[in-house]
């Protein structure tokens, strides 16, 4: 196996955007912040973030949380019980990407749901919601991933949104909405925060993707289900103490990092368009509506852990979803010149071959 420490530097960094660094004026703010004990209440800069996320997202309360999978894991925590079934699409995070968390830790069970770009309408959920009978997992919860990282970055229309939710409430389901990359959605449809959030009983935003932040997500919602992941946050490992010193990192995001996430959505596009000019490089660039990129490279006939391997020689990373698929993602990080760079380096990389 190679040791990755013998590949150079990564100079532009498509995995994920994860991937950001917190910038100088965040780290001042973060220097800068007024801290105490959250588990106390005394930490005046988490409570201001926690404030102001619940007044964006249009809910009662918040809680500052260290990742965006544990916001989802305790959300699935607080509104299941064991046997119970949560309803989401067939790429969700919250059902390939968490460790099959609310499985082990909740009793729960994922229904997947087949769709196009990850996006189901509301006759495909009635379609997956259980008749109640007494030797079945009782349907019980629907989450949508705003934006779908697996269909793409693709953004979940409001109307959409709003008729999957009516539905779910028709068969007496609660509707949470997996925020991680909100944001980007938010400016890519130039609908509200609080607009794309009334129609969920839940909701999060996380901090350290498009925003920036090194850690953290915002977990939202009725006051007594904000109570509730309370016991299943000091259950899953306790507060977070004088928190305050990343709560900093949010509140400077969401007052300098949102706007410009439009930067972003456009280096995509870039990308994509470089990209798909490569001869055995499938996708449509008017697809991309947010920050990912997915490259389907069958046509290439080269396995992608060798492109990468390739990519990574010359100090680009994209991230290898499976023998014929990777995905790009752009951030705060990424200048337009990094993604021309990197649209160069695959077309070389392709051009020599599968060998």
């Amino acid at each position: 196996m190679t040791n990755v420490q013998t590949l150079p530097r990564v100079a532009v960094d498509l995995g994920s955007d994860t991937s950001t660094r917190p910038t100088k004026a965040m780290l001042a703010a973060m220097m800068a912040a007024e801290t105490g004990d959250e588990q106390l209440g005394e930490d005046p800069t988490t409570t201001a973030l926690n404030e102001r996320v619940a007044d964006l997202l249009g809910k009662e309360a918040a809680v500052f949380m260290p990742s965006g999978t544990i916001c989802n894991q305790i959300a699935m925590l607080v509104h299941t019980r064991p046997g119970d079934e949560v309803i989401c699409g067939a790429g969700a995070h919250v059902y390939g990407s968490e460790g099959a968390g609310i499985a082990v830790m909740g009793g729960a069970l994922i229904r997947p749901i087949a769709c196009d770009r990850d996006i189901f309408d509301a006759d495909q959920l009635t379609a997956a919601v259980r008749r109640p009978k007494m030797r079945a997992p009782r349907s019980r919860l629907v989450v949508l991933e705003q934006t779908a990282n697996r269909g793409g970055g693709a953004v979940w229309p409001l109307a959409a949104i709003q008729s999957v939710a009516a539905r779910a409430r028709e068969h007496g389901l609660a509707v949470h909405m997996d925020g991680a990359r909100l944001m980007n959605a938010c400016v890519a449809a130039g609908v509200s925060a609080k607009d794309f959030a009334a129609p969920f009983d839940t909701a999060w935003i996380d901090l350290s993707k498009g925003l920036g932040c090194p850690v953290g997500a915002v977990l939202a919602g009725p006051r007594d289900f904000i109570e509730a992941a309370w016991v299943w946050k000091h259950r899953l490992g306790g507060a977070l103490r004088q928190s305050g010193i990343l709560a900093a990192a949010g509140l400077h995001a969401l007052d300098h990092h949102v706007e410009r996430l439009a930067v972003d959505h456009e280096n995509a596009r870039i990308f994509a368009s470089l990209a798909a000019a490569i001869p055995g490089v499938r996708l449509d660039p008017q697809t991309v509506e947010t920050n990912i990129v997915f490259l389907d490279l069958s046509a290439t006939g080269i396995d992608t852990a060798i492109l990468y391997r390739r990519l990574r020689e010359q100090g680009v990373r994209i991230m290898v979803e499976g023998p014929t698929r990777m995905r790009a993602v752009t951030h705060l990080d990424v200048t337009r010149a990094d993604v021309e760079r990197a649209a160069a380096m695959l077309a070389q990389s392709v051009e020599a071959g599968p060998t």
